[in-house]
């Protein structure tokens, strides 16, 4: 049993809805060095965070990092125990279904085995359930509507009165189609959260699609390139329709933006109240082993590259799949000696201070003390 538990996500978001803050919410894929780094830049801060993953990344069979519910939970829970900071969520990021009855039948299992690992927030995302051929958004969100609220009923039963954080999605992220990206529209959003209100599911966060994608972006000769492409009026436009439902926005695919764009330009608070940022702390990491573990990270690059057999640019490949070499060099990452955890946690640190800063989270912390 370890010292410190996971504060209950509900009581975090509606104590920090209108602060003009946004929660730092980290997937760690990989998970040495790399916790400890940031639960101290949340403890410099004074700062709540979310430790997140998800139900690709970790699931009840390792997802592509090699992890299961149960070891991520114990991971974030003895990192929060190292760096003596109780102010942190385990949150299970995505519980995607994208083919029903069967993923919603897998995604409770899943449930089942976070909960009893003391998470604390759940993120139900039905965005892929969307009828084309609906005549308004009602019918074309109905199976959205239907699965997100059977899920969210199996949480809270299964919760069996504990609080717990609920994040909601509408509108498939990264989504294209001849136009570029598609967004989601106002009505949308207002149709999918009144819809979920009348059902008695009460969601915190509404994930959109705004023009984010997950993971790095690349432009056409295979260079990765920054993200500059969220649609910030769409995205104030659709929080100032949800605001009378007292919920707001959990932004996705934040890898890739400009730390000093999201300092400057992303709304606070009652707009965005959860970054994700997920790639990121994979890519800093990769770049720790390059230099403390020439010989892995070679290693991992040469899977990389014969695993995804591509015409794209090898820096391309590497960066778009890297991440399933997590699992498969699961045992020699978690290995490393010493100097490269400290590197991993130095870096981690580093960049966490620095969006921690950038969106506004010193001293959230104050907003939860009673």
């Amino acid at each position: 049993m370890t010292k410190y538990e996971a504060i209950p996500g509900s009581e975090v978001y509606s104590a920090l809805k209108d602060q003009s803050s946004i929660i730092l919410a980290c997937n760690p894929r990989i998970n040495i060095g790399i916790l400890d780094g940031l639960f101290e830049a949340a403890k410099k801060m004074n700062s709540v965070i979310i430790l997140e993953l998800a139900k690709s990344e970790c699931n009840l069979s390792g997802g592509y990092t090699g992890l299961t519910p149960e070891m991520f939970a114990k991971n974030v829970k003895e990192a929060a125990e190292r760096a003596d900071w109780p102010w942190f969520i385990i949150h299970g990021d995505h519980l995607t279904m994208k083919k029903v009855p069967e993923d919603a039948n897998e995604v409770k299992e899943l449930i089942l085995s976070q909960i009893k690992n003391g998470y604390s927030s759940f993120a139900i995302d039905a965005s892929f359930l969307f009828n084309h051929e609906g005549k308004n958004a009602r019918e074309e969100l109905e199976k959205n509507i239907e699965f997100t609220t059977e899920i969210a009923h199996f949480i809270k039963s299964n919760m069996k009165g504990k609080e717990f954080g609920l994040e909601v999605e509408v509108g498939e992220i990264g989504k294209k189609d001849e136009h570029g990206l598609v967004l989601t529209t106002v009505d949308e959003a207002v149709t999918f959260i009144n819809a979920l209100k009348e059902n008695d599911v009460h969601p915190n966060l509404l994930a959109i699609a705004n023009g984010s994608s997950h993971g790095q972006i690349f432009d056409d000769a295979g260079n990765p390139i920054e993200q500059i492409s969220i649609n910030i009026p769409r995205t104030i436009e659709i929080a100032k329709a949800i605001d009378k439902f007292g919920v707001r926005i959990a932004q996705h695919g934040i890898t890739g933006t400009p730390i000093s764009l999201i300092a400057t330009e992303f709304p606070k608070g009652n707009v965005l109240l959860k970054g994700n940022v997920g790639t990121y702390w994979m890519l800093i990491a990769w770049d720790v082993l390059k230099v403390f573990q020439p010989d892995l990270y070679k290693k991992i690059w040469d899977w990389v590259i014969n695993f995804k057999q591509s015409k794209e640019k090898l820096i391309q490949v590497f960066g778009k799949n890297s991440k399933y070499a997590i699992k498969q060099y699961f045992d020699n990452i978690n290995a490393v000696d010493e100097d490269t955890q400290e590197a991993l946690k130095a870096i981690a640190y580093s960049e966490g201070l620095k969006f921690l800063k950038a969106f506004n989270s010193k001293d959230t912390v104050k907003h939860l003390k009673r």
